[in-house]
């Protein structure tokens, strides 16, 4: 199968596997989140009386771990892909 072919075939495939990636990054994040500070919840950003080293320490470890599961995510489809159609996606 051409190059193209398998770009197709890569597109539901890395839909799919971002909206999954999404869900599983936001649960990681809400368990790490919990171990590291003992809450439940997030810190609110609009909450005045939040710290700002707290909202910023929590928005660079969900980026970071959305980054770390989609990059995950997106590498297993190529992979997955590549498998199935015999070329690989990009």
């Amino acid at each position: 199968m051409s190059r193209a072919a398998a770009r197709i075939a890569y597109k539901p495939v890395g839909l799919a596997l971002g909206l999954a990636a999404g869900a599983v990054s936001g649960l990681v994040f809400r368990r790490i989140w919990r171990g590291v500070s003992g809450s439940d919840q997030p810190p609110d950003l609009f909450d005045e009386n939040t710290d700002w080293v707290e909202i910023l320490l929590a928005a660079a470890l969900q980026g970071a771990i959305f980054a770390l599961v989609r990059a995950a995510a997106d590498r297993a489809g190529a992979v997955g892909v590549r498998k199935m159609v015999g070329d690989w996606p990009r």
